[in-house]
């Protein structure tokens, strides 16, 4: 009997890891559904994020698919930045560790800004120098206009 006391944690332990491992993958299977429709798209466990020519839609991941999912253009962004632990990076000068990381994207009409969470620095550059030459595209073509 003493040995099954013993062995009760781990069994507990086990079946809370698979409950949580199916969960992960039920956001990831929901995501992958939704992704399909961008261009380009990202996924971790705090924000989804996806880019459809100059629309960018992001949202909270979830077992049942992306919600509270909000779109904009970047006809509408005047700047994008990379911060990290809420602190203003550039691109080309990230720290390796941070324990907050985001790419804001500043609009001029108004005092919003819209921030989406990433979990590791270099991925969040990557999208930044992304979405940036797509800025200056997009403001190239509307001066051009």
């Amino acid at each position: 009997m003493e040995h099954g006391l013993l062995w009760l944690p781990l069994l507990v332990m086990f079946f809370w890891l698979a409950w949580q491992g199916s969960k992960e993958y039920q956001k990831v299977e929901a995501y992958r559904a939704w992704a399909e429709q961008f261009e380009r798209a990202k996924y971790d466990i705090y924000a989804v994020l996806g880019q459809k020519g100059n629309n960018i839609t992001w949202g909270k991941p979830t077992p049942k698919g992306p919600i509270k999912l909000e779109t904009f253009s970047l006809f509408e962004v005047q700047k994008i930045n990379l911060l990290v632990d809420d602190g203003l990076v550039e691109l080309s000068e990230a720290p390796e560790k941070g324990r907050k990381i985001e790419l804001q994207f500043i609009f001029p009409e108004s005092a919003n800004s819209v921030r989406v969470p990433f979990t590791e620095i270099p991925l969040a550059v990557e999208w930044g120098k992304y979405l940036q030459e797509a800025l200056k595209n997009v403001h190239s073509k509307s001066h051009d206009s």
